[in-house]
């Protein structure tokens, strides 16, 4: 690699700062082509193919890239983070979780209690409840001979039942995201974390208010507390109300983190204003 590749590389940069998504993009490709391994590239790159729903392509590159010479600590914190994500997107949530996990245990900071705390809520909705006891009920179906083999060699005790994994799940999710906003509680996407365990996770709606209120008043662009409060000025028969907050979601940045779609935004704007 000589120097032709790190002022190509240079100029990938700031063309991605000025918004040419495009142009950056060819050009990292032609500088990774050419053997460019800096840490700082390798994250603004794996951010863009991120951003531009190359999930698999991120992740690959993400692995590959790994050990990139001169990569700090925060930047493999971030890369692990990146990872994460694209396995959430790419339908791998329990492994994403287990990455971050691992960085957890070595010591949290806000990226990782903002993630991982939103990953919980993710891997522990409601609503995916019978995903993920058909996903432990075929876990258990595979490990089943070697865990008979080990309860009669050493007398261990009969694993929980799927219920009680479901339950240890869910209150796993409510205490790291009280422990997140214990850690700062005037982190906005903390906030929301906590409001949307509460919702989805433990289906208290009421519990979760405050904590989308606190959320918007510290960061009233944010889009997920947006969509969230528009589902209770939907509840108090108040669609203006909510469309108003629907319109402003869908003005900020959309990403792979984000609960709300752009398409599933302006949908539900143009049924809003439709059914008026």
């Amino acid at each position: 690699m000589g120097l032709g590749t790190m002022f190509k590389a240079n100029k990938a940069y700031r063309a991605q700062k000025n918004g040419d998504t495009a142009g950056a993009m060819r050009l990292y490709e032609e500088c990774f082509q050419e053997g460019l391994d800096d840490a700082r590239y390798v994250m603004a790159y794996g951010v863009l193919l991120i951003r531009d729903g190359q999930y698999q392509k991120a992740k690959d590159f993400l692995v590959k890239h790994q050990k990139a010479p001169g990569m700090t600590p925060d930047q493999r914190v971030n890369l692990i983070v990146d990872y994460a994500a694209c396995c959430f997107r790419l339908g791998d949530l329990d492994k994403g979780v287990r990455k971050l996990e691992e960085l957890y245990r070595k010591g949290p900071n806000g990226l990782i209690y903002q993630t991982l705390g939103y990953l919980y809520v993710e891997q522990f909705d409601m609503t995916k409840k019978a995903a993920f006891l058909a996903r432990e009920t075929e876990l258990q179906e595979q490990e089943a001979p070697a865990l008979a083999a080990f309860e009669e060699a050493d007398g261990a005790e009969t694993p929980r039942t799927l219920e009680e994994k479901w339950e240890a799940g869910r209150q796993k999710a409510l205490r790291f995201n009280q422990e997140a906003v214990e850690y700062d509680d005037e982190d906005p996407i903390c906030l929301d974390n906590l409001a949307q365990t509460w919702y989805r996770v433990m289906g208290d709606r009421e519990k979760a208010k405050p904590f989308f209120d606190k959320a918007h008043a510290i960061k009233p662009e944010q889009i997920d507390t947006l969509y969230f409060l528009s589902r209770y000025d939907l509840e108090r028969g108040d669609k203006a109300a909510a469309v108003e907050k629907l319109e402003k979601a869908l003005e900020g940045r959309i990403s792979v983190l984000n609960y709300c779609g752009r398409e599933q935004l302006e949908a539900e704007i143009k049924a809003l204003k439709e059914n008026a």
